[in-house]
């Protein structure tokens, strides 16, 4: 596919007045039932309530992100993207605020070849309930939120990572065409928003890894090295949401059985493209659902599940056999592998750190500074093969 062009395409769309009347609506809706109804323990996840310093941007975003999904819902898409649909941006104007879309054909053309209905991405994002936000371990200066039902998740980013992202688009989305069960996350929108006449701020939406989060019971950020990458627990019995890392997750293992060769091999892929794209730091996201009894028991759909897992991973040089892994019926099953007695959700996110010389410094650096340790700043063909290595030692 042809890479992008240099200049960008600017579209200026008006925005639907019922994105605004959406979106006074939910600044009016009551936070306090929602926490009500909600259940879940969210210690380190935070509805976004009015009352809470971010409240008003995730207004503007739900609004924006509802008028802009609109517009592909207007005007959809008849064909593969072109070099101009990688380029375009277009700008919607609203009170106080304009919503900046970029590559936005590429992006709806990418979300309906994954099945999503823009209505539905449209329902989960857009107003009605509020965003929460996850406080985590990470180093980042970026925000993190999720959609109120956390099926996908939005992050914002600096102009150069988005850059990098929409330079490798194309890419990206030739790679998930050829393999379609790549663990690589599922990148659906970019965009810029800018207050009144503030600096522009990025953001990215992907589908959340940990979808859905309701059995999930432990979370692992994972690197491939040892530098900063201990997180301290949280108590016994706590409420709290922790995404642990690396040297929490000695002594344990993924049981995969017959699956573990598909994962390996795509692994192999993933990263081998990552590599290609000369970009390091990323993460596998690793988390635990134990399968209940009648999930993994005699007559279970696990046995059938397992029967048609062997049958896709006897060769691995037929035409396409990497392609057939098993899919589980559950949502979200493009990041969800099934053991014996544990359901693994695994992706690989944060894929827009480019080696150029300030890392290639930060490396030296490190060096010096941790010597005979790992850490994560590394050429990235050593990134891709340490953490595939990482997978290879930690599955069975």
């Amino acid at each position: 596919m042809a890479a992008p062009s240099p200049g960008p395409r600017e579209v200026l769309a008006p925005s639907p007045e019922a994105g605004r009347r959406v979106a006074t609506s939910s600044s009016s809706r009551g936070g306090l039932l929602w926490r009500l109804r909600d259940k879940q323990p969210r210690l380190g996840l935070f509805e976004i309530g009015p009352g809470h310093e971010l409240h008003r941007l995730t207004c503007m975003m739900q609004a924006g992100l509802w008028a802009a999904t609109q517009v592909s819902i207007d005007y959809p898409l008849l064909g593969p993207p072109t070099e101009e649909d990688f380029s375009e941006v277009m700008t919607q104007v609203q009170e106080g605020f304009e919503l900046g879309t970029l590559a936005g054909p590429a992006f709806a053309w990418l979300r309906h070849s994954l099945g999503l209905a823009e209505k539905d991405y449209q329902a989960s994002l857009g107003p009605g309930r509020p965003y929460l936000q996850f406080l985590g371990t990470s180093k980042s200066k970026a925000s993190f939120f999720l959609s109120h039902d956390q099926r996908f998740f939005l992050k914002t980013q600096r102009h150069k990572e988005v850059r990098a992202l929409l330079a490798h688009l194309p890419r990206y989305m030739q790679h998930l065409r050829r393999h379609p069960h790549s663990l690589l996350a599922r990148l659906l929108g970019v965009h810029s928003l800018r207050v009144a006449r503030g600096k522009k701020k990025y953001f990215i939406i992907m589908q959340s890894v940990f979808y859905p989060a309701s059995h999930i019971s432990e979370r692992y950020d994972i690197k491939g090295c040892e530098v900063s990458r201990w997180v301290d627990p949280a108590p016994e019995g706590s409420p709290v949401i922790l995404v642990l890392k690396d040297l929490n997750f000695q002594g344990k293992t993924i049981y995969l059985g017959p699956q573990r060769s598909w994962l390996l091999r795509q692994m192999e892929l993933d990263t081998a493209f990552l590599r290609e794209l000369n970009v390091l730091d990323y993460s596998l996201l690793v988390a635990f659902h134990c399968l209940h009894k009648d999930e993994r028991g005699p007559g279970s759909s696990l046995v059938l599940r397992t029967a048609r897992s062997v049958q896709g991973v006897q060769s691995q040089d037929e035409p396409g056999a990497q392609n057939r892994r098993l899919l589980p019926e559950a949502p979200n099953a493009l990041h969800i592998l099934d053991g014996p007695e544990q359901r693994y959700f695994l992706g690989l996110v944060d894929l827009a750190t480019v080696y150029g010389l300030r890392k290639r410094l930060e490396y030296l650096w490190k060096t010096l500074r941790y010597p005979g340790r790992t850490f994560s700043t590394v050429s990235p063909g050593r990134y891709a093969r340490r953490l595939y290595q990482w997978v290879e030692a930690h599955t069975e």
